[in-house]
């Protein structure tokens, strides 16, 4: 491909109305010229996280969505509630781009030694807008992957990734030796048991079905406590009693979990620790960091853990900001490095820009459910 070639590519965008319509359409854009020190890849393979799922939906009700337009220009509608529309106006009447991540095949680049070496390189790309057929983006935002590796192989290697590693490096900056996640059986959930694992760190799983104790119990989770179960708390302390963990990563946000988290830890403390009693409780600070939002409503915190805790907000990107370039490459060339190991994901099916807009589909990956997990392909039968 030259650069003075005139091209388009289809870009999947999201668009809500002031009105409180949602829009998911195709566009054909521009092929963009990389600059001096961009590539421009052939995207061939990008995930639907749940990530995605919150930007392309708007909070819309998509079992209610509507096809209109036509097979080459297919068209989706569908309301957004006047609550979530609330906190939505800087994006309305904006047509917004979506895919945070995905991977592809280079087959442009700029003028620079570094963007010319990764000519014809199947590479990761962490950049926005990848449920686009072509994107441009600088080098550095970029991970080369192994000989061998496919696109669809290395199309999470950033969001999941440096996710778990992100937790794993924030326990050891906070001083804390064991983790606890929940929603533990997602992909993300278990490369960070496989991490964990690897680095003998004690981990905690939390999950909310007997097929998912199951699943992690044959990948070799030590510890799974079904929050479902009517000895959750007690399973919960117990594991705490023998991890030691202080340290929480909750992915559903709303609801009890995080303060029975909480509470749990405390428990544990007391079991371990023989000391008087203090109405202030344990000394010991426990901390649970909010990274998702599965769960609906507010956090519910009953503050039967002593004065000694926090919960608070955590996102992979302010992390790997305070993180650093020389640290968040260190990580990336693990991902790497273990790609096919560690770092390996499972996808329920591979589906094309028009299929993202097929309300069968979006039925099926707008659940974000565990195991369940799909890759757009931009280039996949486009004509």
């Amino acid at each position: 491909m030259t650069q003075d070639t005139a091209r388009t590519g289809l870009q999947l965008r999201t668009l809500v109305n002031a009105d409180g319509e949602l829009q998911l359409s195709l566009t054909r854009v521009p092929t963009p010229i990389p600059a001096a020190n961009e590539v421009l890849v052939r995207v061939e393979a990008a995930p639907i996280n749940p990530s995605d799922l919150g930007l392309l939906f708007a909070g819309a009700d998509m079992t209610k969505a509507e096809q209109r337009g036509s097979k080459r220009e297919p068209l989706v509608v569908a309301r957004v509630p006047e609550a979530a529309l609330r906190g939505m106006t800087a994006r309305v009447g904006h047509s917004m781009p979506v895919g945070n991540e995905g991977a592809g095949v280079v087959v442009a680049a700029g003028s620079s030694s570094a963007a010319q070496a990764l000519l014809g390189k199947t590479v990761a790309v962490l950049g926005g807008a990848m449920y686009s057929q072509y994107r441009s983006v600088p080098v550095e935002q970029t991970l080369t992957l192994p000989a061998g590796a496919t696109p669809a192989e290395g199309a999470s290697c950033f969001v999941n990734p440096l996710t778990a590693l992100g937790m794993v490096e924030t326990m050891r900056l906070e001083s804390h030796t064991a983790l606890v996640h929940t929603a533990a059986a997602s992909n993300l959930g278990q490369m960070l048991n496989r991490i964990c694992r690897k680095d003998g760190i004690p981990l905690v799983n939390i999950v909310r079905s007997d097929d998912h104790v199951a699943l992690l119990r044959e990948m070799g989770a030590a510890h799974v406590c079904n929050s479902s179960a009517p000895t959750f708390m007690a399973d919960l302390i117990e594991a705490l009693v023998a991890t030691g963990a202080t340290l929480a990563f909750d992915a559903i946000g709303g609801g009890k979990l995080a303060g029975q988290i909480l509470a749990a830890m405390e428990a544990a403390i007391l079991k371990k620790q023989a000391g008087p009693y203090s109405r202030y409780g344990s000394a010991v600070h426990k901390q649970v960091y909010i990274y998702g939002g599965l769960g609906v409503g507010p956090i519910e915190l009953n503050r039967n853990f002593g004065m000694a805790w926090g919960v608070g907000g955590w996102l992979v990107t302010p992390f790997l900001q305070k993180l650093g370039a020389q640290g968040t490459q260190r990580l990336k060339e693990r991902v790497a490095a273990e790609l096919k190991t560690t770092f390996a994901s499972n996808y329920a099916g591979e589906i094309s820009l028009v299929e993202a807009l097929d309300p069968a589909r979006i039925a099926v990956y707008g659940k974000a459910a565990t195991g369940q997990k799909y890759l757009i392909n931009p280039n996949k039968d486009v004509d």
